[in-house]
């Protein structure tokens, strides 16, 4: 069972936010670190230098940090996940990608007989 979290940033000035918003849930406690890639969100285009930056990231949240699992804190790092998850081999969430995979698992228990 994963105990610690690591979050991957674009820019410094998320992480304030974020760290509220795990100490109003209640997983501050939970959090390895949350660092940033020092990219804005059009340069995340850049799919070569993002993949660098992420993995190089990921590696300092799960190397450094004490991170079990990394969680993408920009909806535009969805299509670095799966990538990301091969390199550093440790789950990977995407927040919009898990809420939605939630949902659909809702309806489904819903129409279950």
């Amino acid at each position: 069972m994963v105990q610690r979290f690591g979050v991957i940033s674009i820019l410094p000035a998320s992480i304030p936010r974020h760290y509220r918003s795990f100490a109003a849930m209640g997983v501050r406690n939970r959090l390895a670190g949350d660092r940033a890639l020092g990219r804005g969100v059009a340069e995340l285009s850049d799919k070569a230098a993002t993949m660098a930056a992420l993995t190089e990231t990921g590696v300092a949240l799960r190397d450094t940090d004490g991170a079990e699992a990394v969680i993408l804190g920009c909806a535009g790092m969805a299509g670095y996940r799966a990538a990301l998850e091969a390199a550093l081999g440790v789950p990977v969430i995407e927040p919009c990608q898990a809420a939605a995979a939630m949902a659909i698992g809702r309806i489904a228990l819903a129409r279950a007989p």
